[in-house]
């Protein structure tokens, strides 16, 4: 085990996977209430689970097994990589394939969703983007790029030159001489820009 703040702590397996099992559980009864709804033939209030039960069942322990397996393989291996959730899809997915009763779909939807949740994990676990850092502030990041990608004034009017709201020093000063020199006209002394 590592030292200091990379120490792992281990989790409640069990606890984790009955909490999961209870929400996906919740989610499959509302799935599987509007497939009943859906039906043809009015079967009634408890279509829910003699008609379209398999549903909440599939859900249930997809959600069960996701949590549990993913929590148990951290705390056998000591480590909360990616590895943890692919193997959770695993079984969340097998369990998914189930359902068809084929081995075939139980080694590919537990391929598939394995596949699935360890990039999503991989990838920072958003679907945003990859977060490099969860200690360092948003703004402040965006802060820094910004600074480290600021061009010098001079390179600047170089490219572009002076006006259209860039200025370099001593502008008014230059202005005024080419106005001199171009027109006759003594500009009047106004540093507006500088």
């Amino acid at each position: 085990m590592a030292s200091g703040d990379d120490q792992y702590h281990p989790k409640d397996a069990v606890k984790e996977g009955v909490n999961a099992s209870l929400v996906t559980g919740a989610a499959g009864a509302f799935i599987s209430a509007v497939q009943n709804t859906l039906t043809k033939r009015n079967v009634g209030a408890w279509g829910i689970f003699t008609r379209t039960g398999s549903t909440v069942a599939v859900f249930t322990v997809m959600g069960g097994a996701y949590s549990f397996t993913k929590s148990a393989s951290a705390n056998l291996r000591e480590k909360d990589d990616s590895l943890n959730p692919a193997l959770g899809g695993l079984f969340a997915g097998a369990a998914m394939g189930l359902k068809r009763g084929t081995t075939p779909a139980v080694l590919g939807f537990g391929a598939l969703t394995a596949i699935v949740m360890g990039a999503y994990d991989y990838t920072g676990g958003s679907l945003t983007g990859y977060k490099k850092d969860k200690e360092i502030d948003e703004f402040e990041r965006k802060q820094q790029l910004r600074k480290n990608r600021r061009i010098p004034i001079d390179e600047t009017i170089a490219q572009l030159g002076e006006g259209r709201g860039i200025y370099a020093p001593g502008y008014d000063e230059r202005r005024k001489e080419r106005i001199k020199e171009s027109y006759g006209i003594d500009v009047p002394a106004k540093s507006s820009h500088s």
